[in-house]
């Protein structure tokens, strides 16, 4: 048999497998519905987690973590005296509706269909897929902006340009949420890591202090890593898989790409343009010394200092697509009072509704899975075990990237994973000759990786739902098994990074080595 021979009955029988894994998925309830199953799957475990007294020890603060019943007089009280609060504390649904308050009104005025009109004419389509990819990965810099705005703009984009938008939503959701360590800047996120990172390390050295960019070199080198993975998999294995696209806007999507923009609506862009820049701008201003939007005392780094500015960047990304698609509106004439603008803001919102919905019960299903401790018993004794085992240190990191992955799959808060176990991983590293900087290194890689496949990831539903508006019976089943391609992929990649890192003995960042010696002061506090 031939070498294509060989490779199209390999790429049959992987094709067969995510077929197979989408009919098994797509069998089972609505999502909203699944969710009030898995709350009472919970509910059960929860019951007999208590009574036969699971626990286990939080080696940061000493604390006895033990899962509790749901059915507690305690619990059955938080759930529902909280009932409301759970829902409008659900961290995603404040930011996907206040995005959608913007982005609606650009989506509905054609203000965003002309602008991907006037960028993408003569722009080839080979380039789409590794851009998408890669401005997910740089959005983690907007904290969570990214997703919801970069992954309902990955399915327009790809759809205006004749492909399918499946695809660019599943490129643009796996920059995102798969490369949400990588960046080419550091951010927010290296700050709260690396700062849990430092308590960690002083259990061992009182003397270990973080940098901002202590894991620089290695965020910029998996940026280039899941981008071209990205590329790839989308490319050469989601999209072919996908078929042609034959829904409602098909041939809409192909026209936008063809038509020549009118002078009424080229006038729209640009006045669109500007308004959408003049907030940024402005918010970006608020960013310097002296601004509303630095905090001096939140700690000596820039990026410490610049935690409300990230954490504007939501709102101000709102009101600037907000204003593209008003100005865009009344520049072509679709607007010709508020009441106009107000019916499109109105229309975007109610299409919300299946969200809201799916949100209840997701939001109720994370809150009772905390409530319960079964997350943080199940963290913490899967480091101990770990632990136990007495491997060398290179194979350590590799089953560190898988155990965080795989806890990531039930917990999806990467601050709340590395507060369970940096205290346990961190120092013993130490012990054994590594830096606290590549430990947090190990543990991003894997925290990446399977992202993108479980539905308990706060923004996997609101995917889903993004998926739902082209393709109306995309299930849990179809999402899962386009995303597993991204997300095996990526946790191969940062396998292969880890090791060949380590091996070579390359520093995670500027003055950030990975060889670490226990300082002769602090040896006496680890005897």
């Amino acid at each position: 048999m031939s070498d294509s021979s060989q490779a199209a009955v390999r790429k049959s029988a992987a094709m067969r497998m995510l077929d197979a894994i989408e009919r098994a998925g797509n069998k089972l309830p609505d999502a909203t519905t699944l969710f009030f199953i898995f709350i009472g799957i919970l509910i059960v475990v929860s019951v007999i987690g208590a009574a036969l007294g699971w626990s286990a020890v939080n080696p940061g603060t000493g604390k006895t973590m033990e899962v509790t019943s749901l059915l507690s007089n305690e619990n059955l009280r938080k759930l529902l005296e909280e009932m409301p609060r759970t829902l409008t504390a659900f961290a995603p649904l404040g930011t996907v509706l206040v995005m959608m308050l913007g982005t609606g009104i650009a989506e509905k005025s054609g203000y965003f269909s002309a602008a991907l009109r006037g960028a993408l004419k003569g722009a080839s389509k080979a380039i789409l897929t590794p851009l998408v990819v890669f401005l997910g990965c740089m959005s983690s810099i907007a904290v969570d902006a990214g997703y919801v705005v970069l992954v309902p703009l990955g399915a327009a984009i790809f759809a205006a340009a004749g492909r399918h938008p499946i695809a660019g939503l599943a490129a643009a959701f796996a920059g995102v949420s798969g490369g949400f360590s990588a960046n080419l800047f550091p951010s927010s996120l290296d700050a709260l890591l690396l700062g849990i990172t430092q308590e960690a390390a002083r259990i061992v050295d009182p003397t270990w202090t973080y940098t901002i960019t202590d894991n620089y070199y290695l965020i910029i080198a998996f940026t280039f890593l899941v981008t071209l993975l990205g590329w790839f998999v989308t490319d050469k294995i989601v999209e072919p898989r996908l078929g042609t696209w034959s829904g409602h806007a098909d041939a809409a999507a192909s026209e936008v790409k063809r038509a020549e923009l009118t002078p009424q609506e080229r006038s729209g862009v640009f006045w669109g343009t500007v308004w959408l820049v003049v907030p940024i701008v402005a918010v970006c201003l608020m960013a310097l010394p002296g601004g509303a939007l630095r905090d001096p005392e939140a700690g000596p780094d820039v990026m410490q200092q610049m935690g409300p500015f990230f954490t504007a960047l939501v709102a101000a990304l709102a009101g600037a697509f907000f204003l593209a698609g008003l100005a865009y509106g009344i520049c072509t004439g679709r607007y010709k009072s508020d009441k106009d603008a107000v019916a499109d803001v109105n229309s975007s919102m109610a299409e919300m509704g299946a969200y809201i919905v799916l949100a209840f019960a997701a939001a109720h299903f994370i809150d009772m899975f905390n409530w319960s401790g079964l997350g943080a018993v199940l963290a913490i004794n899967g480091a101990e075990g770990i632990k136990a085992l007495g491997l060398p240190a290179p194979m350590l990191f590799v089953l560190l990237i898988i155990m965080t992955a795989s806890i990531n799959l039930l917990i999806g808060s990467a601050s709340a994973k590395w507060g369970m176990l940096a205290p346990i991983v961190v120092p013993m590293f130490m012990l054994m000759g590594y830096s606290p900087e590549v430990v947090t290194g190990a543990y991003r890689l894997g925290d990446s990786s399977t992202n993108i496949i479980t539905p308990l990831m706060a923004y996997f539903p609101m995917a889903l739902v993004f998926a739902q508006r082209y393709v109306k019976d995309f299930g849990i089943g179809s999402m899962v098994a386009t995303m597993l391609p991204f997300s095996i992929a990526i946790l191969l990649g940062s396998l292969v990074m880890i090791s060949v890192w380590v091996g070579f003995g390359w520093p995670m960042g500027p003055d950030a080595p990975i060889a670490y010696q226990l300082p002769a002061a602090a040896a006496p506090a680890v005897q």
